[in-house]
């Protein structure tokens, strides 16, 4: 008969919402035990961090780890539009006078590889190479999860909680048939690494630079990294990047679209790529829900929303920071029910719409700019968007303001095309 083993607390995946998430329970005294089907550091995109991520950094007593890295620093975001003009810097620490407003561009392996490091020195037991097989349920309730940690025998681990942190596979969300496609964020993404790119000097060497393609059917992340590497991706509609052309290998595709964007093609004149492309493909999604009996879901594992605002690492420590509080409060209760676990979602997918709404509002043609002309007294309103403050009611009243200036301008493009 295979082991049975006992635990307060089940975290699948060891990445930044599960180590977030396992770190906060393993702090109030819970036993964790987080299961990682892969051996850190291992790759994985979405480099860049957003100001908001500072609050649970400091929560997880990560923040003098990160000062003392050598990520570059990021102080601010830019926009190239398809005419090649580039923008004014956001500079966050203008919105917001605080050592946050500072964040840092990260190598994901190391970051994720720290991060989990981390949660072991908070007390949580981490097995990695080990694969999660099923998780398991007494009726509707989640028990705990059946797990094969390297070449070993299968065994039941059995908790009070489990917190799906499984990234992508989601492996509850799959099993319960929860995942929602996005209806609009239909968008897919090929990226690459060069040494030797262009980058700005001092405050400015940071800074994320998003580059739209001419004719706006999409846009170029541009993100330095520390030992001369820049991250450079390029993301559009799937149908556009996938179907109907002629090119069909990656590296065709991405080759096609930086010859459209000339503003792209003088930052890597002199760049020599040093990495294989990579893909992603038709990836916003969401969960309808994030909770139920002795279960909860964080980071991508809930959903993923978009990569041109690099929301995704504080999405994904933001979900793992409110779910380990229910749980740590559940526990403390003795109420795990989903009602419970789960109690952060609905302030969690506001804060998550309004990002979503300034995506799309991006892809229909959203100027920063002329927004911050007309509305001068709303530009910190943007700012926070930007910065990733979003789970605050104030900030609705750009989206009716946005969608007006949208309106304004397609009544006057159909007058031009009369």
């Amino acid at each position: 008969m295979s082991q049975v083993i006992q635990t307060d607390v089940v975290v699948i995946g060891g990445g930044p919402s599960g180590s977030t998430a396992s770190t906060l329970i393993a702090q109030q005294g819970h036993k964790v035990q987080l299961f990682e089907r892969e051996k850190f550091p291992r790759f994985h995109i979405g480099e860049s961090l957003i100001p908001e991520t500072y609050h649970v950094l400091k929560r997880l007593n990560m923040l003098d780890e990160m000062k003392q890295s050598h990520f570059i620093k990021k102080y601010s975001v830019q926009f190239i539009g398809q005419s090649g003009r580039l923008s004014e810097p956001f500079y966050f620490v203008d919105h917001k006078p605080h050592e946050s407003s500072q964040t840092w561009q990260v190598r994901r392996s190391e970051f994720d590889e720290r991060m989990l490091n981390n949660a072991r020195r908070h007390g949580v037991e981490v097995h990695e190479e080990a694969r999660v097989l099923e998780v398991l349920f007494e009726g509707d309730r989640a028990v705990g999860v059946r797990v094969q940690v390297g070449d070993k025998e299968p065994h039941n681990v059995m908790a009070k909680v489990v917190v799906d942190a499984s990234g992508q596979s989601s492996m509850i969300m799959s099993r319960l048939g929860l995942r929602d496609w996005d209806p609009v964020l239909k968008k897919a993404a090929v990226w690459t690494y060069w040494k030797g790119a262009f980058r700005d000097v001092g405050k400015d060497e940071g800074a994320t630079v998003v580059i739209q393609i001419p004719g706006k059917q999409g846009w170029f992340w541009y993100i330095p990294l520390h030992d001369n590497i820049l991250s450079v991706g390029v993301v559009a509609g799937y149908d556009y990047l996938f179907k109907n052309r002629a090119a069909k290998e990656w590296e065709e595709i991405y080759a096609e679209e930086l010859n459209r964007t000339p503003a792209l093609q003088k930052r890597l004149a002199s760049a020599e790529r040093v990495s294989p492309y990579h893909a992603a493909k038709e990836y916003s999604y969401r969960s309808r829900q994030a909770a139920g009996d002795g279960w909860v879901l964080v980071g991508d594992a809930f959903g993923f929303l978009d990569p041109l605002y690099s929301s995704g690492v504080l999405l994904a420590l933001k979900s793992g920071s409110l779910a380990a509080d229910a749980v740590n409060e559940g526990l403390a209760s003795g109420d795990t029910t989903g009602a419970q676990l789960g109690k952060w979602e609905p302030g969690y997918v506001q804060g998550m719409e309004r990002m979503r709404r300034l995506v799309c509002a991006y892809y229909d043609g959203f100027s920063f700019g002329a927004f911050v002309k007309k509305y001068p007294h709303l530009k910190g309103h943007i700012t926070d968007l930007l910065i990733g403050d979003l789970f605050k009611d104030s900030l609705d009243v750009v989206f009716p303001l946005i969608d007006e200036m949208e309106a304004e301008k397609k009544a006057q493009q159909a007058l031009v095309t009369a």
